[in-house]
């Protein structure tokens, strides 16, 4: 007898996760910074309804949401001068003060954690679990350096001028507000540009709270090319801090070099797993599915994997079975709107654009002689009925990608794995290495031995043996070798250390034209 398989229910959104009612709640909780259906900027101390604010869609299903209010230059130098001024009377009050008005600005993000994350999730398509991570994580950061802050900043001073801040739209609380904390922890004022590509109300929100606390912020937006010039090369600016791709962070540093400003460009690097001489396979299959999280767009995700031909059957067969389980969907369908959140590996890239890039990227590798492994069902996706899913892109694995496809060399930013497959252990060193320096990479190897070797070889500023390595929290330091990393390195006191001034002469931990120094 015949069977069927069976009929996938129907989904509808969870019950008060709508944008709409995330916005009321938006309007509710900071009155000051949202207008109507727009944001605002936020400089001299004051939210200013200026700029232009364009039209956009949340990557979920195409839900019209808030855009960032575009500044022009003129406006943004004003904002720059303003900031100056908030940052020589802050450099000046007690560290005390300081530490209560930021402990207090933390209370206040983890009052209203739910809104931020849902905000996440409808501005940049983040499953629930990592939406609230993100917030989780920016919270707790900051507050371990609330807590230990005072030795981080014995014997050194603010620094002369606020410090700018140009972040990616993938992780705007554990990145973007938490680096903006410590540094006002530090003494310093602040300059925040919201990412053109989303997030632009989750950070207007935090930015609300952390005014009211009295914390000298500015929040602007606008695009690169017409805000470069203040956020960058005005004198004003004490430091500059970046973080997103390898082109415009290269007119960053081209800028910050020119002028001798201090800076902090982390950029992207196609980081590489190793697998050499290895047996331990559940170990590696179950880290899989966590590889993908959020759709491999971090900047520490690994969308290379370098295999020793001889275990290619091997490694398949651990990899594949651990990729068929990977969820995607809306990030809000459930099957019944009082259920929990839905348990994804990830939802939409950050737009259509990016999805359409992807989806051509691969078809030109396969054209060229990429060997498709793997791809993911759209059938299989969670979906509301009849949404937008021009964003959505199911995973793809592909095998030795061209060399003239940008999936050999660069970083895709999305649920795009290639394999290359190598013989030798300097092939295994020369394949990882192919982006001219990463921030990550890993090698799985049950020799010690070959790991110790082999690792000092590997261009990246951390590498797991066997394990994924990340940013890091706390007192873990994070920096990149090569090209994708600019300045001084951060993370624990390294980031404070980063945006104050020590001893005449002192030489920063960092990637510098003039130097490369390890903490």
């Amino acid at each position: 007898m015949a069977t069927t398989n069976p009929v996938a229910p129907t989904l509808t959104l969870k019950s008060g996760t709508s944008w709409a009612e995330a916005r009321q709640r938006c309007l509710t909780a900071a009155p000051e910074a949202f207008r109507g259906d727009r944001v605002l900027n936020l400089w001299n101390g004051t939210w200013q309804a200026d700029g232009r604010a364009l039209p956009a869609t949340s990557p979920v299903d195409g839900t019209p949401v808030a855009g960032p209010p575009r500044l022009d230059r003129v406006t943004a130098h004003r904002a720059v001068r303003a900031s100056l001024d908030q940052h020589r009377a802050w450099r000046h009050v007690p560290l005390p003060e300081r530490r209560a008005r930021v402990a207090a600005t933390l209370d206040a993000l983890a009052e209203h954690r739910d809104l931020l994350a849902l905000l996440l999730v409808w501005e940049i398509g983040k499953p629930w679990r990592l939406a609230r991570a993100d917030v989780d994580r920016a919270i707790d950061g900051v507050r371990w350096y609330v807590d230990g802050i005072e030795p981080m900043l014995a014997e050194r001073t603010p620094l002369d001028g606020p410090v700018s801040n140009i972040a990616s739209w993938n992780y705007p609380m554990s990145v973007l507000v938490h680096a903006v904390l410590v540094q006002a922890l530090a003494g310093n004022a602040v300059i925040a540009k919201t990412p053109t590509d989303g997030g632009v109300s989750c950070l207007t929100l935090a930015m609300a709270l952390a005014a009211r606390e009295g914390i000298p912020v500015t929040l602007v937006s606008g695009s690169g090319g017409e805000l470069s010039q203040a956020l960058v090369r005005a004198p004003e600016i004490g430091c500059v801090s970046f973080v997103g791709g390898r082109d415009t962070g290269a007119a960053v540093a081209t800028a910050v070099a020119d002028l001798g400003k201090r800076h902090v460009l982390e950029q992207e690097g196609l980081n590489t797993w190793g697998i050499w001489d290895y047996t331990d396979w559940d170990t590696f299959t179950a880290l899989v599915p966590g590889l993908f999280d959020y759709g491999k767009q971090r900047c520490t995700a690994y969308p290379r994997f370098v295999v020793q031909r001889a275990l290619f059957d091997e490694f398949l067969a651990a990899y594949l079975p651990a990729v068929r389980t990977l969820r995607v969907g809306h990030p809000l369908a459930v099957e019944h709107a009082g259920d929990p959140y839905p348990a994804l590996d990830f939802g939409p890239v950050i737009n259509a654009a990016k999805a359409k890039e992807l989806h051509d990227q691969v078809a030109e590798a396969v054209d060229r002689g990429a060997v498709p492994l793997y791809r993911g069902s759209p059938a299989e996706a969670r979906f509301l009925p009849g949404q937008d899913t021009s964003a959505y892109v199911q995973p793809v694995t592909l095998l030795n990608p061209p060399s003239s496809s940008p999936l050999h060399h660069a970083e895709p930013f999305g649920p795009v794995d290639t394999i290359v497959l190598v013989d030798t252990e300097a092939e295994l060193v020369a394949a990882m290495n192919a982006s001219n320096g990463a921030l990550v990479a890993t090698l799985s190897t049950d020799d010690r031995s070959v790991f110790d070797r082999l690792a000092p070889q590997i261009r990246a500023f951390k590498i797991g043996h066997g394990a994924p390595r990340s940013r890091g929290d706390r007192d873990e330091l994070f920096g990149g070798f090569g090209a994708s990393w600019r300045g001084a390195f951060v993370g624990g006191s390294l980031l404070v250390r980063a945006v104050t001034r020590g001893p005449e002469g002192e030489r920063l931990p960092g990637n510098f034209p003039q130097y490369h120094l390890m903490p």
